[in-house]
C-alpha cells in the first residue's frame, strides 16, 4: 500500500514559497546582464497635452503601458543590499515588486506592494519618490536614471483595480480589541489598515463627509482623481474598518469620550487644518483666501463642476498664488483651469529654493504659469468695494542659508512695483489643527501648536494615545505621514496586547 502524502505544515508551504520567489528572481537576473540593464533608458509617463489639459481637470499623466512597465522593471539590478527599501517610508519591498512586473505578474506585484502599504495608487501618484526612494537607487549611483519606482506602483496598483482582483487577505481571528482613529487622512487610513490585518476593531472618525483629508479636500482632481481614493478607501472598509464622517472630534465627542466608550488606543490623525497668513494689509479683501479654503472648494465641494455642484468659488481674470510649494503648484494650476488669464507663482527665493516637486514645477510651466521668483508681496490694495484689485510687492535677494539650510530671502530697498490682481491664494503653510489638543487636558504640545511623540513609538504622553503626520509634523508629505502611522500601528498592537 503506498505511503499517505503528509500535507504540508503552513511553516513549509512558506519555506517552500520563498525558496521558489528566490529561483525565479534569480533566473530573471540571469536572464539580462547588469550591463545591459544599466545601458536602458529610463521609459517616460505618457502625459496629455499642456495646451489641452489647462482647460479641464482630467488627469494630467496618462500610466505606462504593460510593455513600457516590463521594459522599466528590467532596469532593476535587484541590489543585494535593497536602498531603495531603506529610502521608503513604509518599507515596501520594491525589488521584489519590481522583478514581479518584469516577470508580467502584475497583479502579484500590486499584492506585494499592499504587504505593506494600502494606499499604492494614491501613492504611485503624489508621493516624492524622487527625493525617497529613487533617490538612493543603485542606478542614479553609477551616473544613469533611477528605476521609475513611483510610476510602476501606480501602474500596478491600477492593473489591480481594473482587472478585478483587488482582494482582501486573510484576516487573524478578531481580538476584541477597539481602536479609535482621528482623521481619514493618509496617516489615519495608513493606521487603520495596518490594526484590522492584525484583528483589532477599527473606527475613523472624520470631520468632513468624505474621507481622505488632505487627499480630498487639497490634492485637485488632476493629479489624484477621486475614483482611485474611494477604490483605496473601499479596500480599507473591505478589511473590516469603520469610518463615521462629520463627527467632529473635540465637538462631536472629546477624547474622553471615545476612551468611557470602550477604545483602549487612541491615535490622532487630524492634520494641518490652520492656515497659515503674512499678516500684511490687505489680508481680509474679498479675494484674498487661503489655499486650504481655496482647494477645499474646488476640491472636495467640486465647485470646478458647478453649477452641477452648487459650491461656487471666485473665477479670476488674473490669479497671484503666494509660495513655492506643492500645495502653490495645485492652487496656481487650478486657477488657470477656472479660466484666469494669468495665474502666476510668487515666491520670494530662486527657483532652486522652491519645495515643490520637480515633476509639479515642469508641469506648471507647461500649462502657462507664470513664475515671478526672488519677489514678496507686501501689501493688499482693494477698492471702494473691499475687493482685490491689486498687490504690491518688493524684490528680494538671497543671504545665508537659514534653519531649512536654504538661502533666506532678503528685501532689497526701493524695488516696490504694483501690479493688477483680482485673486490671491496664500500657500504659505499650515498649522496643526488646535480643536483636539484644546480639548484634551494634559496632551503635551509643541510650540507650533503640534503634538509632541516618541518619534520611535509614536506614542504621546498620555498613556494609550498616539499621533502622526501634520498634527506631529505641521505640513508635510503623505508618505511621512504614513510612515509615522506604520510605526504607530505596530506599537499600538503591542500595546493592546500587552
Amino acid at each position: 500500500m503506498a505511503e499517505e502524502k503528509k500535507a504540508l505544515s503552513p511553516e513549509d508551504r512558506a519555506r517552500l514559497k520563498a525558496e521558489f520567489d528566490q529561483d525565479w528572481r534569480k533566473d530573471l537576473r540571469k536572464s539580462v546582464p547588469p550591463k545591459e540593464r544599466m545601458k536602458s533608458v529610463r521609459q517616460k509617463m505618457p502625459e496629455r497635452p499642456a495646451d489641452e489639459r489647462n482647460r479641464d481637470f482630467k488627469e494630467v499623466n496618462l500610466g505606462l503601458t504593460a510593455e513600457m512597465a516590463r521594459e522599466e522593471a528590467r532596469r532593476c539590478l535587484d541590489c543585494p543590499t535593497s536602498p531603495c527599501v531603506t529610502g521608503c517610508p513604509v518599507y515596501i519591498d520594491i525589488p521584489a515588486f519590481v522583478k514581479l512586473i518584469e516577470a508580467g505578474r502584475f497583479v502579484e506585484a500590486a499584492w506585494k506592494i499592499k504587504e505593506t502599504n494600502s494606499l499604492p495608487a494614491i501613492c504611485g501618484r503624489v508621493c516624492p519618490q524622487e527625493t525617497q526612494c529613487e533617490e538612493v537607487c543603485s542606478l542614479k549611483k553609477t551616473g544613469g536614471s533611477p528605476v521609475a519606482i513611483g510610476n510602476l506602483e501606480r501602474f500596478v496598483s491600477d492593473f489591480e483595480r481594473l482587472e478585478g482582483s483587488v482582494k482582501v487577505p486573510p484576516l487573524p481571528p478578531p481580538t476584541g480589541k477597539k481602536v479609535a482613529i482621528i482623521g481619514a487622512g493618509p496617516a489615519g487610513l495608513t493606521v487603520a489598515g495596518d490594526l484590522a490585518k492584525l484583528g483589532h476593531k477599527v473606527t475613523i472618525f472624520e470631520a468632513l463627509h468624505e474621507s481622505g483629508g488632505v487627499l480630498i479636500y487639497g490634492i485637485p482632481e488632476f493629479r489624484l482623481p477621486k475614483a482611485i481614493l474611494k477604490a483605496e478607501v473601499d479596500y480599507l472598509k473591505r478589511l473590516g474598518v469603520e469610518i463615521r464622517t462629520s463627527f467632529v472630534v473635540g465637538m462631536t465627542a472629546t477624547i474622553e469620550d471615545l476612551r468611557a466608550d470602550g477604545y483602549e488606543a487612541i491615535f490622532i490623525g487630524s492634520g494641518a487644518g490652520l492656515p497659515n497668513f503674512m499678516k500684511i494689509p490687505g489680508e481680509n479683501l474679498v479675494g484674498v483666501y487661503s489655499a486650504n479654503e481655496y482647494l477645499t472648494r474646488v476640491n472636495l465641494m467640486r465647485a470646478y463642476d458647478f453649477p452641477d455642484h452648487d459650491t461656487p468659488v471666485f473665477k479670476a481674470r488674473t490669479a497671484a498664488v503666494i509660495g513655492g510649494g506643492n500645495v502653490a503648484m495645485d492652487s496656481v494650476r487650478t486657477a488657470k483651469r477656472l479660466g484666469a488669464e494669468r495665474a502666476i507663482i510668487v515666491y520670494r527665493r530662486s527657483r532652486a529654493e522652491m519645495p515643490a516637486r520637480i515633476e509639479e514645477i515642469h508641469h506648471a510651466e507647461e500649462e502657462g504659469i507664470e513664475f515671478q521668483l526672488l519677489t514678496t508681496p507686501i501689501r493688499y490694495i482693494g477698492d471702494e468695494h473691499g475687493r482685490l484689485r491689486a498687490m504690491e510687492c518688493q524684490k528680494m535677494g538671497l543671504g545665508e542659508p537659514d534653519a531649512s539650510g536654504r538661502r533666506r530671502p532678503v528685501p532689497i530697498e526701493g524695488s516696490e512695483y504694483t501690479t493688477e490682481v483680482d485673486l490671491v491664494v496664500c500657500a504659505i503653510g499650515q498649522s496643526p489643527n488646535p480643536l483636539i489638543p484644546q480639548t484634551t487636558p494634559g496632551l503635551k504640545m509643541g510650540k507650533w501648536g503640534n503634538v509632541e511623540v516618541d518619534w520611535t513609538t509614536m506614542a504621546t504622553n498620555l498613556p494609550g494615545i498616539y499621533a502622526g503626520g501634520d498634527i506631529i509634523r505641521g505640513g508635510a508629505t503623505v508618505i511621512l505621514a504614513m510612515g509615522d502611522a506604520r510605526i504607530a500601528a505596530a506599537e499600538i498592537d503591542k500595546y493592546l496586547r500587552r
